[in-house]
């Protein structure tokens, strides 16, 4: 009985005054393991947990503050990191290494979770990643302060961060999870959360210039099965049957985040959604379009297909990312009028985008 009083009143306690600065013993009173499996253990001088896959703080609401924690790397493809701030349904923060890409710009990755999909095809480059050449014999320390909007990342005890960036997901308290092993496990040890400790030093974030003249925004259809655009003779019947009403911004000055109104893992079946804008034209004219999506499109004019591509992560050779940009084009045979160009946007992996934009605006107006 003893036992089960003291249980009630630690779980009861503001964790704030539990955790502080303290290790956070790693066991099931406090963590929630998932995933293929872990084992808790001594290693490297350290009390840790060998993890595949990640573990969720218990009784923690977190907003605002610093999560510390060590992980011994392994020089394998595999993307340990910490989730912070999430909430039901995969919505929150995070901030991950790749630990096989020791020394490239791309090393690790911060990002949103939104709706379960990690938009690092829109969130690349030195705003949301930084060059490091990580350890493989040793225990490397990760530290991640988060306050507001902003949020920095701290390496191997660094005076000075070595990434700030702003955060996205709308600022409100959630759960903490580590993520650890992808195939084989990795090492985790003297996990700690402080809620006290949320000061941002030297926030300089790095600015990227927005591309000019994209359509700022797309109206999203509900979703539907890739397959039903295999046969163009039935495209109207898709088309006719969808429902509209949902509205994305570009967002980073470059595209626009379907799974902002979209949720891919939400059981019903499908991974495809039109992208809607109306184009009218003064007169029958051909206008270049240039746009980009992730992952693959279908790109229908007045009802009529007339351009189809991938651009899925490796899809085009071993090395390829799948970044999001202007990289494609088709000309639009316009007709005097109002004119319908929709893109059928299917997601596997990652982010959900799209963007497009026509730079000879003479004639036409995009609604």
């Amino acid at each position: 009985m003893k036992k089960t009083i003291f249980l009630l009143l630690i779980t009861t306690l503001p964790w704030t005054s539990l955790y502080g600065q303290e290790i956070i013993p790693i066991d099931t009173n406090n963590w929630d393991f998932q995933g293929r499996g872990y084992v808790i253990e001594e290693f490297k001088g350290k009390e840790s947990v060998y993890l595949i896959g990640a573990m969720n703080l218990k009784n923690v609401h977190f907003l605002n503050g610093t999560i510390e924690y060590d992980i011994f790397l392994k020089e394998e493809r595999c993307y340990p990191g910490v989730y912070f701030r999430m909430t039901d349904g995969g919505n929150g923060e995070q901030f991950f290494l790749r630990l096989h890409l020791s020394g490239l710009e791309d090393a690790n990755q911060a990002a949103p979770l939104v709706n379960n999909l990690t938009p690092w095809q829109l969130m690349f480059g030195e705003r949301y990643s930084f060059a490091y050449d990580y350890n493989y014999e040793g225990w490397t320390h990760v530290k991640l302060v988060v306050n507001g909007k902003q949020a920095q990342v701290y390496l191997d005890y660094a005076e000075e961060p070595n990434l700030s960036w702003e955060l996205t997901m709308p600022v409100e308290p959630g759960s903490i999870i580590l993520r650890g092993g992808r195939v084989t496990g990795l090492h985790i040890a003297n996990v700690k959360v402080d809620p006290n400790v949320s000061e941002i030093k030297n926030f300089n974030p790095i600015k990227r210039e927005p591309i000019e003249g994209l359509v700022p925004q797309w109206e999203i259809s509900d979703m539907f099965e890739e397959k039903l655009l295999e046969d163009p003779a039935e495209l109207s019947s898709v088309i006719e049957a969808r429902k509209w009403g949902r509205f994305v911004k570009v967002e980073e000055g470059t595209a626009a985040n379907i799974s902002r109104v979209q949720n891919l893992y939400n059981g019903e079946p499908g991974e495809t959604v039109f992208a809607r804008v109306t184009i009218q034209s003064d007169k029958d004219q051909l206008k270049y379009f240039e746009f980009g999506y992730s992952d693959r499109v279908v790109t229908i004019l007045n009802g009529r297909p007339i351009y189809k591509g991938t651009n899925f992560w490796r899809s085009r050779d071993y090395r390829y990312l799948g970044t999001i940009g202007l990289f494609d084009g088709v000309y639009l045979d316009l007709k005097k009028g109002k004119n319908t160009l929709l893109l059928a946007v299917s997601e596997s992996f990652g982010g959900w985008l799209v963007t497009g934009r026509i730079k000879d605006m003479v004639g036409i107006k995009i609604k």
